[in-house]
């Protein structure tokens, strides 16, 4: 009886997906790390860091015209069906002027 010889092919390391998500103000597309998630909680919409907050979410980019776009022409309040106050819009474009490229999110 004849043995059959089985030839094995070294195993590529597995590539990992990553969740991507697009920033409503410029449209582009990225993985969720990359980008600020934003969420209604009650009556105020807060920046969920860490991405595990529930209910509707947007994301937006690290860059203070994309959050300046997303809350002055309302893509903010459309995305999460509701309405923002003066005062919770003018504390959101204050986080996100002082947000940089370079700050990580955990």
């Amino acid at each position: 009886m004849k043995t059959l010889k089985v030839e094995h092919k070294p195993k590529q390391p597995r590539i990992r997906h990553v969740p991507e998500s697009t920033c409503i103000a410029c449209r582009r597309k990225a993985g969720k790390r990359d980008l600020v998630r934003l969420v209604c909680s009650g009556e105020a919409i807060e920046a969920d860091l860490k991405g595990k907050k529930p209910g509707r979410g947007v994301y937006l980019c690290l860059s203070s015209e994309c959050w300046e776009k997303g809350l002055k022409s309302n893509r903010v309040e459309h995305g999460l069906r509701t309405n923002l106050s003066a005062d919770n819009r003018l504390l959101l474009l204050e986080y996100g002027r002082g947000l940089t490229k370079k700050e990580s999110i955990q």
